[in-house]
């Protein structure tokens, strides 16, 4: 669950905020705005939507690590109400939880704005999963859910939430309403808190460890999520994780003077490089990571003072990229992404994802002075999750609804409105302040903040720059960024989804 706006969308929605345009799909800002003349959220007189069943529960299995893992899957909603006491929307979410006291409970959110939380769910910690997002995977596939051997449910309860207008979730209230009520960052935070809150008490869970998952543009959630639960609403975390989280806007600076753009990029650009000749490997990104921060960086700001600045450059991102030296020389070594993932497979007419630069598909036109098609990584992965989840919770959880299912929701991400001239909600604000308020309140908080290498729209160097630039407060191991072959959704490879699991369960350990 996401470069036009972030959604992915925010992968995801993904992720799509993360790197430049704060407004749009990843790279896809044309159909954001198409969206707005399509079917959108309710409008004045569509509020004649089914009501939502009541709660429904079913004992399920799976095996993992050669034993059998017995657990319950509920699928259910909560409602938001305003400060009259009247229901505004209502909330699904997807609970999986096992017999026992102690057990920790984790809460998870996908990004976008507007993507379900089905990606995190079905692709990353849930107890079962349906493969997307990985080189080779196509639309059409059985979406088959299988056991899946990456999931937290062996050490955590998972809970995952679907926002407004996303999943089966929807608003109440006319569109000028719900714009207002959910479609923006500070209402996003404070009703996904409540419905964290409410969650907590309706299954006396508040004596339990908390833990919060965001990924992408949650990962931009769920920082100040933290921050309001633990100051306003009296629910402190134990863990928060973020996963490719989309923390900082203007970290990207501008690309005419700040280096910090071709900084963030370059070292994705390079392990894309080195996993395509099999040469990946932390020891050769450390050597990356140390370049882009030095002489790199050095070079880009000595600009025409020194006539060799340039040839250098050009000399080691040729290097590191793999891309014909006449390309790097005549974008000057500062490589834009979508011209990149253009480039790099030109010859054999693909191109790459902003979410996986290795994620490919076909160009349909690749004569075109630009990219016009949405991303590859992005349309591929509408379909075999959301069937896979429309199944399960229809048919294997027994929660009969009918409405459209929106595991990624272009109308969502085209209503949404930054908090302009409110310093705590603005998109520009970010989200780190919160994370370091968060952890100078609680010193036993802990954050694990986890990348794909090749994921170039929200891209691992600048979580590793914010993280150097904040203050250590007692112990450094509280925060870790953590790097892993892939992309956006990393988990898609099964190695990757294992070390990633592995790092988790220390942060819980930690408790």
């Amino acid at each position: 669950m996401v470069h036009a706006r972030p959604l992915l969308i925010s992968l995801l929605l993904l992720g799509t905020w993360c790197l430049p345009a704060p407004q749009a799909f990843a790279a896809d800002a044309d159909k954001a705005d198409a969206a707005k003349s399509e079917a959108a959220p309710p409008k004045d007189d569509d509020f004649k939507l089914p009501a939502f069943p009541a709660d429904r529960t079913v004992s399920q299995t799976m095996q993992l690590g050669g034993r059998v893992l017995k657990y319950d899957a509920t699928v259910g909603s909560l409602p938001v109400t305003d400060e009259k006491g009247k229901v505004i929307a209502n909330v699904m979410f997807t609970a999986y939880t096992q017999p026992g006291a102690g057990r920790p409970v984790t809460f998870a959110l996908n990004g976008g704005p507007g993507a379900s939380s089905v990606y995190l769910n079905l692709g990353a910690l849930g107890p079962k999963r349906v493969q997307f997002g990985a080189e080779g995977n196509s639309p059409s596939d059985p979406p088959q859910l299988v056991d899946n051997p990456g999931t937290w449910l062996d050490f955590t309860d998972l809970v995952f939430i679907d926002p407004v207008g996303t999943g089966f979730s929807h608003a109440l209230v006319k569109e000028d309403e719900a714009k207002k009520r959910f479609y923006g960052p500070k209402a996003d935070v404070e009703y996904l808190s409540r419905i964290i809150y409410d969650w907590l008490v309706k299954n006396e869970r508040l004596q339990s460890r908390k833990y919060l998952v965001g990924e992408s543009y949650g990962g931009f959630r769920a920082p100040r999520i933290t921050h309001f639960l633990q100051t306003r609403l009296g629910v402190a975390l134990n863990g928060v994780v973020l996963v490719s989280p989309y923390l900082d806007p203007t970290a990207s600076g501008s690309g005419d003077l700040s280096p910090l753009p071709w900084v963030l990029t370059l070292p994705s650009i390079s392990a894309a490089n080195l996993e395509r000749q099999g040469k990946l490997t932390n020891a050769a990104m450390n050597e990356v990571v140390n370049y882009a921060r030095t002489d790199y960086v050095a070079d880009l700001l000595r600009g025409r003072s020194d006539p060799q600045a340039l040839e250098r450059i050009v000399k080691r991102v040729t290097e590191l990229s793999g891309l014909d030296p006449v390309f790097v020389r005549r974008s000057g070594g500062r490589l834009e992404t979508q011209a990149y993932l253009r480039e790099v497979f030109r010859a054999d007419g693909k191109l790459g994802s902003r979410y996986d630069s290795n994620v490919t598909m076909w160009d349909p036109f690749p004569f075109s002075p630009s990219q016009r098609t949405n991303d590859p990584l992005l349309d591929s992965i509408i379909a075999p999750t959301t069937q896979a989840m429309v199944d399960f919770v229809t048919h294997t959880v027994g929660w009969k609804y009918s409405a459209r299912y929106n595991a990624l929701s272009y109308e969502v991400n085209a209503l949404w409105t930054d908090d302009k001239g409110d310093d705590s909600g603005s998109m520009e604000h970010g989200s780190v302040e919160e994370l370091r308020k968060s952890l100078a309140v609680d010193p036993k908080l802990n954050v694990l903040i986890v990348h794909g290498w090749d994921d170039l729209s929200c891209p691992f160097m600048a979580s590793v720059l914010i993280v150097d630039q904040m203050p250590i407060m007692g112990n450094p191991d509280r925060v870790q960024v953590r790097e892993y072959a892939g992309g956006h959704m990393f988990y898609s490879r099964s190695d990757s989804q294992q070390a990633f699991r592995s790092d988790a369960q220390k942060l819980y350990a930690a408790h």
